[in-house]
Order: structure tokens, then sequence, then C-alpha cells
């Protein structure tokens, strides 16, 4: 992640704009700001924008439709605020194509980990074919960033989901720390389905059945009472070349 990321805070309360516009660029960031849609698509017309912290709430086209309205000719990470705490909403707002959802009132340190976390994410992008690829590796298991392939020890390729994938490389990048079923919603881009504490656990549980050597009993995805998930298995960082 780059400290000098450009954040455009979209939301017609001029004192959470100001806010936030202090204390983010307190924290290495370029911000702008805007107060509805139009003022919006001016900024991203003008600048390169690489995050969007988008109200949900706003005068004429509301943050729902202008995050839908976006993902039709824009990847731009969006996280998305609202006053709106039910999770319909929130499920609502990543079906819209928000990649994380923030009930107000917040704690601005909170927004800044979320931001931070998205932009990892969202920046982790494959470098082109025939350079150097990451690789991560633990066990018998290699997991490449860059074709999305996890291999066995013997060279076969295991069938993943994208969210099974995604969720694979939260727990290898974060190794040995427990992670919540939200950190876990965050770190795995939004790609688990209907997003749930049941419907992680089914997915981990998915992911288990492939990875373990004994899914009744795992080893490398172990369940902390209270507090969610830990991948235990030690993980080193490789570059390879795919030519």
């Amino acid at each position: 992640m780059n400290a000098t990321n450009h954040v455009l805070i979209v939301d017609d309360d001029r004192e959470i704009r100001d806010l936030l516009k202090r204390f983010l660029s307190k924290h290495g960031f370029r911000v702008s700001v805007a107060a509805e849609g139009e003022s919006m698509h001016e900024a991203l017309e003008n600048w390169k924008i690489d995050l969007i912290v988008l109200d949900r709430m706003l005068p004429g086209k509301d943050g729902l439709s202008l995050c839908e309205s976006l993902r039709t000719r824009s990847t731009v990470p969006i996280v998305m605020l609202t006053v709106l705490g039910e999770e319909s909403d929130r499920i609502q707002g990543f079906k819209a194509g928000a990649d994380d959802y923030l009930s107000k009132p917040f704690n601005p340190q909170e927004l800044l980990a979320r931001i931070k976390a998205v932009l990892r994410r969202t920046q982790m992008a494959p470098p082109s074919a025939g350079g150097d690829q990451r690789s991560l590796s633990f066990g018998p298991w290699r997991l490449n960033l860059a074709l999305r392939q996890l291999t066995a020890q013997n060279g076969t390729l295991v069938d993943l989901s994208t969210g099974e994938f995604d969720l694979l490389v939260a727990f290898a990048e974060h190794a040995g720390q427990v992670l919540s079923r939200d950190q876990l919603l965050d770190l795995a881009s939004g790609q688990i389905e209907h997003p749930f504490d049941r419907k992680i656990d089914m997915q981990v549980s998915r992911l288990r059945r492939k990875i373990e050597v004994d899914p009744k009993s795992p080893v490398l995805i172990q369940t902390v009472r209270g507090g969610g998930y830990v991948f235990t298995a030690e993980v080193t960082a490789h570059a390879q070349s795919l030519s």
C-alpha cells in the first residue's frame, strides 16, 4: 500500500468531510471531498482516485445507487458509510459492489484500518505474465497468487472456488494471527457469499476438507473459541517465474 494513496470522501455532512480530511491527511493520504454524486464524478474525471469513502444517505442519487453505477465502469475500491446498522443493509452494500461497510457513528481509527485493509487487497495486482510471481508455501502446499492456484507437493492442482482461494490467501498472509469472522470477511474481498457468521464457518469447513489431512481434527486452520480462527502453518513467500 502506498502512503500517498488518493482517497475521495463523499458525504453531505460537511463536519464529517472536514474531520476525515484532516484525519486521513494526518496519516499520509491525499484527500479530496465531495458532497454528492455529481461532485464525486467530477473528482473521478479530474484525478486518479485510489479509494472512495461513500456515505449511503446522500441527497439526490443515494450512495447505494452511486456504488452500483460505479461498478458498471470502475473497479475503484469503495468503503460505504451508513447510519443503517442492520445486517440486511450491510448485505445490500456488498451486493451493490462495496468493498467494505461501516456503520455511523464510527471511530476514525477503525475507518483508517479498514481503508488500509481494502487498499492492501485491491492493490495486490498480479504482475504481468513472464515476470516474477509471488507465491506462498506452507506444509505440502504452494499458493500461486498470480495464477490463483493451489498446488499440492506432487503437483496436483486443487479446485478452489473464488471465495475459498481468497479465504486461504487471507489466512496465509496472516498466519499465527487470530482472525475474527468480520476480519475474514474483510480480508477475503467480500467474496464470501451471504456474510453471516455461519456462512463463513461453512466456507472454512469446505476449505478444511481440501487442505487438511483430517478435516475433523484440523491442524492448519484451528478454531479459537470466542475469537474466530487462526492459521497455524509456517508460511514462506517466494518469487517465481512462469516462463
